[in-house]
């Protein structure tokens, strides 16, 4: 599977009265922790690059690929959000299986994708569960079992282990880095707590006021010290 990096090219987009432009690349089989302050436009950034909003102006490059104009499903990306993962009324097995087929025809070889994909997420037993029934780590390793079955190379996380403990929250990041370390996956996540790009991230990028202001190796950019805003942000 090619992992594509991704561009974002004079992107302008507006929200409420913050005017944003975001101009940045990140590399392929980066694992991109964003950080910034609440209403920075952190969300957005991710919104964009799976389609979910559209830019008032510029290019959004998936690989070689322009995606400015093309919907979510045309997209190699799969997103999780932080609520809204699943469908409660729907047992684990199915909630994963939508990930392949929304009409969940299943062939012999998508039950197989299903079964590695579960046992790999550590869920091998709790097929039959309903969410409700599950831990929150749980749920969560359903919603990236369902990610990793639909065979998309670049995975967008939008906070979704922010209601977990500290503990949790750093098994869920281990596992994601394992993931992408396994199959070359580009990985952008967006974090309130910067502590877990610098322990999780191959590269860290700071966001503030709709624009990128940084975007280097988490070792170099934690070692920066001359960065608008961001020694403000980090309390130094």
């Amino acid at each position: 599977m090619t992992v594509p990096g991704i561009a974002l090219d004079d992107v302008r987009f507006d929200y409420d009265d913050m005017h944003m432009l975001f101009d940045a690349v990140i590399p392929s089989r980066a694992f991109l922790g964003v950080i910034g302050p609440s209403g920075a436009g952190k969300s957005s950034l991710l919104n964009l690059i799976a389609g979910f909003e559209a830019p008032l102006s510029g290019r959004i490059l998936i690989g070689d690929s322009d995606c400015t104009a093309a919907p979510p499903q045309d997209r190699p990306v799969t997103m999780l959000f932080q609520e809204n993962n699943l469908f409660f009324h729907l047992d684990v097995l199915t909630n994963v299986a939508l990930g392949i087929s929304p009409a969940l025809k299943l062939t012999e070889k998508d039950h197989a994708a299903l079964s590695a994909a579960l046992g790999r997420v550590g869920l091998t037993g709790l097929e039959r569960r309903l969410p409700r029934e599950l831990s929150g780590g749980e749920r969560q390793r359903v919603a990236i079992a369902r990610a990793l079955v639909r065979q998309r190379p670049v995975l967008l996380l939008d906070e979704p282990f922010a209601a977990l403990g500290p503990a949790l929250r750093h098994d869920m990041l281990q596992l994601v880095r394992d993931l992408r370390d396994e199959r070359g996956l580009t990985v952008v996540f967006v974090t309130h707590n910067p502590g877990d790009a610098e322990r999780a991230a191959t590269h860290t990028a700071f966001v503030e006021g709709g624009r990128i202001i940084a975007l280097r190796p988490t070792a170099e950019f934690f070692a920066e010290r001359d960065l608008p805003g961001l020694a403000a942000y980090l309390g130094d």
